[in-house]
């Protein structure tokens, strides 16, 4: 099943936007309604753009200085209610586009830190091994003792002998350290 593939995130602030329509339909209609609301939040707003948008044309055709009529209440609370409508619609949009832009930033410096923990256990472990590498190598150079040496071929020459004479008897055939011990006995009997 595939649901951690399917963006949940973008389905919901889809579903904000779609839902941010009907009410701005909503507020438009209580705007017109209300008296209140009428006067002194969709005329001001409603006035000012016909302003600007007429001062635009105006210069655009070439007219200058022309005094330009306000809209009557009706036009202007009509265009009043379409501007806060619009308003609603577009502030709940960019709403959506900064939470996205802020989650995905967000995923984005868990996944950096993700990738430098990585990277620095990594040098940790290079670190170590260069380390081990360096005794190792340290050990390989220092080589056997030469005591180690002279005892190793000790032992080689005892075994050799112990295996050059097949007439001894099986008691002979102890490792040289049984075969010491009982001799210091009988050496320390033969004094008495």
């Amino acid at each position: 099943m595939v649901v951690g593939a399917f963006p949940m995130a973008k389905l919901f602030y889809l579903g904000i936007r779609q839902v941010s329509k009907p009410l701005a339909n909503r507020i438009k209609a209580g705007a017109r309604r209300s008296e209140f609301f009428k006067n002194y939040v969709c005329l001001p707003p409603a006035q000012l753009y016909h302003w600007v948008e007429m001062r635009t044309k105006m210069r655009i055709m070439g007219f200058r200085g022309t005094a330009i009529k306000p809209l009557n209440e009706e036009a202007a609370a009509e265009l009043g209610a379409e501007l806060l409508g619009e308003a609603t619609i577009f502030i709940v949009g960019g709403g959506c586009l900064v939470l996205e832009y802020w989650r995905h930033q967000s995923q984005q410096r868990n996944k950096e830190e993700e990738q430098r923990a990585a990277w620095n256990s990594l040098l940790d472990e290079v670190g170590r091994l260069a380390l081990t590498l360096e005794q190792l190598q340290a050990q390989v150079q220092a080589g056997p003792s030469q005591s180690a040496l002279e005892e190793l071929q000790a032992q080689v020459q005892a075994m050799q002998a112990q295996l050059s004479a097949p007439d001894r008897p099986p008691s002979a055939h102890k490792p040289p350290s049984a075969q010491a011990a009982p001799a210091t006995h009988t050496a320390a009997s033969s004094e008495k």
